[in-house]
Formats: structure tokens, sequence, C-alpha cells
């Protein structure tokens, strides 16, 4: 197995006038958010966080207002520093830079996309699109070159002389990530990027982030406190709450097996039929039941209850690259339509 794009390992950050003073009531005495304010003036904003974040994947932190994601975003291009903790890039120590080179990090292998869009009004949005390789002193036709062909791709052609306050959030938010795409980077960090949208707008946000994922293979760090954003999106999913990482991994395998109550809580009023893919239930063997017809391995169990038509003695093929690995039997599709409790349900893994 490769070696993970980023790697953070027992990352705290603790903010107030003295954290290194505390750190050890956090790291070695257990000390919880509430009991470190209330004892000691500080705030835990994050809590022995180790994640591997995968090349060409997109992982998704997630978590309610107050949890420490856009905290972490922001460690792993140094706009917070941290209390502890190791950040690894393609095995060089972030935290090891000095300040010449953490700028060209910032410059040359990541690029950020912001909430509220960040950007300059008195700029076009061509302007504002070929920033980076400006700042990088790039000639300007080839800059703008590149820039126009990243708005082409966004929807945005037609529009480069125009100025941010002539535009429509969503169009705003277009230009933003267009603007990461010209840079250039490895990496590309999303700060609750579509959050500020309406709900139509973002889900077209959504989808064509994950067009452009399917060609660029970018390795995307995205920030939501969405649930449904985040399954959509997420090919590994990290949930925080009060700094700490509760759960992480498959978002298939969190909504079919959620580690602890707060978990369940979490997934538990989502709809399982639209969230939950076909592999992901999917076992081997023979076919007890009539087989009905094939759905992919990526389907969702939406599309097998479409071809199972409401049969309880049905059996449904599972192909993967067009070729069968599986099948899912009318009790198994009742069972993962269920919510999780207490150990009911299985994985195909765990079989």
């Amino acid at each position: 197995m490769t070696s993970p794009k980023i790697r953070v390992r027992n990352l705290y950050k603790i903010f107030g006038p003295d954290p290194q003073r505390v750190l050890s009531r956090v790291r070695d005495d257990g000390m919880g958010k509430a009991e470190l304010m209330e004892r000691h003036r500080h705030v835990l904003g994050l809590r022995d966080i180790s994640i591997d974040m995968q090349a060409g994947e997109i992982s998704v932190i997630m978590g309610l207002s107050g949890s420490g994601k856009s905290t972490l975003i922001r460690h792993l291009n140094r706009l917070i520093e941290p209390t502890a903790g190791e950040i690894l890039m393609d095995g060089q120590d972030v935290m090891q830079l000095g300040a010449e080179s953490l700028r060209s990090l910032r410059r040359k292998s990541m690029s950020m996309v912001f909430q509220k869009f960040a950007l300059l009004p008195h700029n076009t949005v061509l302007e504002n699109t070929a920033m980076a390789p400006r700042i990088r002193g790039e000639a300007r036709d080839a800059r703008e070159a590149e820039a126009r062909k990243w708005l082409d791709r966004v929807g945005l052609s037609g529009f480069e002389d125009r100025y941010p306050r002539q535009l429509s959030g969503g169009m705003q938010q277009r230009v933003g990530i267009a603007r990461a795409l010209t840079a250039d980077t490895d990496i590309m960090l999303l700060d609750e990027a579509f959050s500020a949208l309406d709900p139509l707008i973002r889900t077209d946000m959504q989808d064509l982030l994950l067009e452009l994922q399917t060609e660029l293979h970018k390795t995307i760090i995205f920030i939501t406190h969405d649930l449904d954003e985040a399954l959509k999106l997420a090919d590994h999913l990290v949930i925080l709450k009060d700094g700490a990482v509760v759960q992480q991994g498959a978002p298939q395998e969190i909504v079919m097996r959620p580690a602890d109550p707060y978990i369940e809580a979490f997934v538990g009023d989502i709809n399982r039929a639209r969230v939950l893919r076909a592999g992901t239930i999917a076992t081997q063997g023979e076919p007890d039941g009539a087989v009905v017809g094939e759905v992919d391995w990526q389907d969702t169990l939406e599309a097998v209850i479409r071809v199972a038509e409401g049969r309880t003695d049905a059996t449904v093929i599972v192909s993967r690259d067009g070729q069968p690995t599986g099948k899912i039997e009318t009790r198994d599709l009742l069972s993962a339509l269920i919510p999780y409790a207490s150990g009911a349900v299985e994985t195909a893994e765990a079989r």
C-alpha cells in the first residue's frame, strides 16, 4: 500500500495564553474541553488527531459547530500552528518548514476554497482566477489562458471581465473553484465551500466537484457540517466531536456500523436507501431466491428496490466492471434499510 499523501499524527491545539503549560492536563490526565476551560481558562481545539489522507481521494472532515473541523484544515497549511503533533506531506514534516519553504508549499502544493468566496472585489473574474500563477511570476498570456480554460470548465466562459459583485453566490463559488484549479496544486482544501449556497446550487457544485475529481484525481480535504454532503463526496470520512475523532473510515461502513451512540444518532435519520450502495451489502454464494435482475456495485439501494419490485423472495445480482461479483437477498436489503441497532447489521466484509 502506498504511503498517505498527508499524515496527521497526535495533533493537539489548545488556545490560550500558555497552551504548553496545560497540554499535559489534556494529553496525560485526560482533561476534557469543558474542564479545561473551567479550571484553566484555555480552549481545547484539537485533541490527539491522527488521520491518513490518501492521494487522489476526497477526505471529508465533518462535525457540528465547534467540533474543530475548520481548525484542523488550517493546520495542514499552517495557517494555525499546533500545540503538539506531527503533519507529514509526502513524508516531509510540515512543522519543520521555514518561512520561505512554507510560502512555497502554499503557492505550489496547496490551494484553498473558502465558504465566503474570498474573491478580490476590485479584480475581474479572470484576474481572480489567475491569481496563483500571477503570484508565481508566470507570463500573463499563459496564466490567463489557463484561467480561461478552468472558467470554461466550471461554466463561466463569457464572464471573464465581470466583477465579483456582478455574480450570484453560486457563480462566485465557481470562480473560487476555478481559481484553485488554475493554481494547479496537488492538494485542494475546501472549508465549508458550499455551505453558503442555496440547496439546488449546492447540489450542482457537489456534482461539479465529483465530475472534475473523476478526471483530475486531486487530493481534496473537504470540510462540512452536512452529513448528506459528506456521504455524497467522501472516499474517507472523519467525524469530529469536541476536537477529537469519534469515528473515521469509508462512509458506507460508518453508516452500517456506527462506533458509538453519538454516531448512531448522527446517521440515524438519513435516507439509507439513497445513501448506501449495493456493493456495501452484497454477499457471495448461490442465490437463495429467484434472480430478478442486476445492479452495479455503485448503485444505491433505491436501484435494488426498483429491481426487486417488492418481492420478498427476490435475489438481485451485483456486478462490478460488467462482471457478477455478488448478490443481495431481499432479507439483506430490508436489514440494511433499518438503522443500526445492537450489532444487528453486518457488512459484506464482516461476513
